[in-house]
């Protein structure tokens, strides 16, 4: 399943990103870069879907997108400076 989720990538002082998601506020998670922290958002959104369904509560609506092999339409932020 793919789900459409907002991420906040957060510059932490000791360095690294912190994600959360304005949507989700129990996903959160962190890496070194912004691409780790990114690539780990797979397991911290798996973790959030699960604990949802253990608590019985649904999903925000419109988070979840029909699986497909056609085009996604994607939103981020890219720095080309």
């Amino acid at each position: 399943m793919l789900y459409k989720i907002p991420l906040v990538l957060s510059p932490q002082p000791e360095g690294g990103f912190t994600v959360t998601s304005p949507l989700l506020p129990e996903l959160v998670t962190e890496g070194d870069t912004a691409d780790a922290a990114l690539r780990n958002v797979s397991d911290a959104l798996a973790a959030v879907i699960e604990t949802y369904h253990d608590l019985g509560r649904p999903l925000p609506p419109n988070t979840q997108l029909a699986d497909t092999d056609g085009q996604i339409w994607l939103e981020t932020v890219v720095n080309a400076s």
